[in-house]
């Protein structure tokens, strides 16, 4: 049983969920919106979140937090130039996740999750 387990598995060992969580929130930050399944955009929300919230404190301890996650320092630089004046005002809730038709070979639950 995994009562009060909070960690989404997806199914994966530690270090191979690890890494596909971090290039997940790398191409969300990137691109702004992505489509994976929802167990995926949901485990990646908390990530993502997380890491906008270090671009809003702005300090150099949490730059480097950011680059020791995200695969690219140049997104970095522009995620933090950009993330005081979006969401400045905003307490939580950077993200977005809404249903999608299933996904046609496996029929497994697909969502789109974006910055909002």
């Amino acid at each position: 049983m995994r009562h009060r387990c909070r960690v989404h598995q997806l199914g994966r060992p530690a270090d191979q969920r690890k890494a596909l969580l971090r290039a997940l929130a790398t191409e969300l930050v990137r691109h702004g919106r992505i489509t994976t399944t929802k167990a995926r955009a949901k485990a990646v929300r908390n990530e993502v979140e997380s890491i906008i919230t270090l671009a809003k404190a702005g300090t150099l301890s949490a730059r480097r937090q950011a680059l020791g996650y995200l695969y690219d320092k140049k997104l970095v630089k522009a995620l933090f130039d950009q993330v005081p004046e979006r969401y400045g005002n905003r307490n939580g809730g950077y993200t977005r996740i809404l249903r999608t038709v299933p996904r046609r070979g496996d029929n497994a639950e697909m969502a789109i999750i974006e910055l909002t």
